[in-house]
């Protein structure tokens, strides 16, 4: 079965974690802050990052976990994503292993789902990343 990763991210230029998080109301289980750098000799970011993690499941599964973040938070994101300040988006990440598994194709959102990002003014990001060895070409 494929492996999906389904998380929520807001980037700031101008606010830090802890600011979204005072504004959000809620916590990130990761974030990085502007100024911050992913290894010493790399150039300061210009940007944080404030991270809430959905799992690792199909999207279907996923959906009850982000809905049961509430109403509240998504309200609060959208406040946030007008204000300009941040920019707001449901990303999830897919690994295909086996392209002929019906299990691993498509990808399906309920209109709750849909009704909490719009609500949240999210974006959506799907990266789909297919592990597959193909034949050699036969000459």
């Amino acid at each position: 079965m494929s492996a999906f990763r389904m998380y929520l991210r807001v980037v700031s230029e101008t606010l830090q974690p802890e600011e979204i998080s005072e504004r959000l109301g809620a916590e990130p289980d990761e974030m990085m802050a502007i100024g911050s750098r992913r290894r010493p000799q790399s150039p300061p970011r210009s940007h944080s990052t404030w991270i809430r993690h959905a799992g690792r499941a199909r999207p279907e599964d996923l959906e009850p976990v982000i809905l049961a973040w509430g109403p509240d938070l998504a309200a609060a994101l959208g406040r946030l994503a007008i204000s300009g300040e941040a920019a707001v988006c449901l990303e999830i990440v897919q690994e295909i292993r086996d392209p002929d598994d019906p299990q691993q194709t498509g990808i399906a959102l309920s209109p709750a789902l849909l009704s909490w990002l719009a609500t949240s003014h999210a974006s959506l990001d799907i990266d789909q990343y297919i592990h597959h060895d193909c034949p050699a070409p036969t000459p």
